[in-house]
């Protein structure tokens, strides 16, 4: 007998819009393998209309703040439910950009150089004098907790600088600035437990030249398909891809995207345990790549959860 499946999406983050998309996605492959699958949109009643449905497992289908920060998780566990994705710890960590950065650090792992700052603690003037001497330009001034490239701004100018400010502090208080890489985009999903399967390698082209929401969201503004990379740079890619995973402690799914300079050097960016799930995302076209249609993909990530609680 199938299990009874909750598909937790919506929710209340500035990614909500694309997190429906992805849940209604998660759904109608769910109905194609005969689930008794039920949408529930996330709110503050979370608990309650869980305990309405008494679903067997979860499926996080989830973005941003209150959905992959480890906090619908820490539910879930509370409940005893089963769920899709990484745990709390893992969720929290790989949301903050500061803290994915400090870890890739410490365990040695290509990634930007950065700078962290604490707006709490500094005028906008301060904080622009700080970049500005710190770091050359080019720059990518980051919020520190936000997806899907909301709060994410390219800086090619010093007078970009306290225009990024500006936009970066109206989703949180804390900035990350990198200093930008010129390259490919590149983008490794990463699936299973305590023996998790690396997919293939894939490359994103954006029409502007930066992979930003724009690109992301808007029909025709970006492309992906398997990166034609040399032998040594992909499995030295995906190597790195799997050190990022456990270093933060992933079980079920995350995806670690990089750049990769114009001598073929991979850069860690960050890594999204809450990928979007749509059936043109990055995360099931990498998993077609190997064979696997997004259905029968979703019920792989659904078996994951039930092994691991």
């Amino acid at each position: 007998m199938k299990k009874k499946v909750a598909i937790l999406y919506g929710g209340l983050s500035t990614e909500r819009e694309v997190s429906l998309n992805t849940g209604k996605s998660i759904f109608e492959a769910l109905k194609e393998k005969n689930f008794d699958a039920v949408l529930v949109d996330v709110g503050r009643d979370l608990s309650e209309k869980l305990r309405e449905v008494e679903p067997d497992v979860a499926v996080v289908a989830l973005h941003g703040k209150y959905g992959e920060d480890g906090c619908v998780q820490g539910l879930l566990e509370i409940l005893g439910i089963p769920y899709t994705g990484p745990g709390v710890m893992a969720s929290s960590l790989a949301m903050n950009k500061i803290m994915t950065k400090k870890i890739l650090v410490y365990e040695n792992i290509p990634t930007p150089e950065f700078l962290v700052i604490d707006a709490e603690k500094c005028s906008h003037e301060k904080i622009y004098q700080m970049v500005t001497s710190k770091i050359k330009l080019p720059l990518v001034i980051k919020s520190a907790r936000q997806g899907s490239s909301i709060g994410v701004c390219f800086a090619f100018r010093e007078e970009d600088i306290k225009e990024a400010i500006v936009e970066c502090l109206k989703y949180d208080n804390q900035i990350l600035v990198e200093r930008f890489i010129k390259g490919r985009e590149l983008t490794v999903s990463i699936m299973g437990n305590s023996d998790p399967v690396v997919l293939p390698v894939l490359e994103i082209v954006s029409q502007s030249g930066v992979y930003d929401y724009h690109a992301k969201y808007t029909v025709g503004a970006s492309s992906h398909f398997v990166a034609e990379l040399p032998e040594a740079v992909d499995r030295e890619v995906r190597e790195i891809a799997a050190r990022v995973y456990r270093a933060i402690g992933c079980k079920g799914l995350s995806r670690v995207d990089f750049l990769l300079d114009e001598n073929n050097r991979p850069y860690v960016l960050e890594l999204n345990t809450s990928p979007g799930m749509t059936a043109t995302s990055l995360f099931p076209d990498a998993a077609r790549a190997m064979g696997i249609n997004f259905p029968d993909l979703i019920e792989k990530l659904i078996n994951y959860a039930i092994q691991i609680h």
